[in-house]
């Protein structure tokens, strides 16, 4: 007699068609960005910048649940995680929702949640710390790709508005791995230090941790915090050879409902 268990379930790692679907339209967009075979340049920017985040966010959660299952969850296939489909996410609204609509509004990556890891079934604080940093580690890579053409100097006929696209893009995965590696409780950031604070510690945390999140959004409308913090989501842009125009005219084309600056003409 056989026994099925959890990791022989080809099903429960099958890529849903919501993502491929997802994956298709930034794959149809970007190429109509390229080649400016759209009629508005603006929209199909609009329209690959925000299917491309939600491929990014999408990849986010998946890297938390595959460390997950590599830690010990083997209950994370079951629960759809590892099938990239978004809408299998335990806040869905969380997850994809509220960031694509921070992006649309305020032009930031929002660090979104959640897959909802068994953490008892996890053994070893290296393991634990691993699947929160998993997260923020796949924006990192999705930021590094987005920005390749432009710190290997290899932009010779990329097309301007895609080349503004793929600046936002990375600007947004910068913002949102920054963010999301922040030490504050409902954070990556801190899920990566719990495992090696001391239990006392964490029983006083505890009941504020679902506020976390807020707060850090909140501290971001204080002028000086807000500032230092883009001042330094600039210095990593820079430091990946992305010009400061660049991104500005990926955030200006991607409203495509408003007039964009005659410098970001493309």
């Amino acid at each position: 007699m056989t026994t099925t268990t959890h990791r022989h379930r080809p099903h429960e790692r099958r890529v849903s068609p919501v993502f491929l679907a997802i994956l298709a339209v930034m794959g149809v967009t970007g190429w109509a960005v390229w080649t400016d075979f759209a009629a508005s340049t603006s929209l199909a920017i609009f329209l690959f910048v925000t299917s491309a985040w939600i491929v990014s966010l999408c990849l986010h959660e998946y890297a938390h649940a595959r460390t997950a299952l590599h830690g010990g969850d083997i209950t994370v296939g079951a629960k759809g995680y590892l099938t990239l489909n978004p809408l299998a996410y335990t806040h869905a609204v969380l997850s994809v929702i509220l960031p694509v609509l921070f992006v649309i509004m305020g032009g930031i990556g929002l660090p979104g949640g959640a897959v909802f890891i068994e953490r008892d079934r996890v053994r070893g604080r290296w393991k634990h710390s691993a699947i929160s940093a998993a997260g923020p580690l796949a924006n990192v890579l999705f930021a590094v790709v987005c920005t390749a053409p432009f710190w290997l100097g290899a932009l010779d006929g990329v097309p301007a508005a895609f080349r503004y696209a793929l600046a936002f893009l990375a600007f947004l995965q910068v913002t949102a791995a920054l963010l999301n590696s922040l030490p504050v409780p409902g954070l990556d950031g801190y899920g990566v230090i719990e495992p090696w604070l001391s239990y006392r510690f964490k029983r006083q945390i505890e009941p504020y941790a679902p506020y976390g999140f807020f707060v850090v959004m909140a501290l971001l409308f204080v002028p000086a915090i807000n500032g230092a913090f883009f001042d330094g989501v600039d210095a990593l842009m820079q430091a990946l050879g992305v010009p400061d125009v660049s991104r500005y005219c990926g955030s200006q084309l991607y409203r495509f409902w408003e007039s964009a600056p005659e410098i970001c003409a493309v």
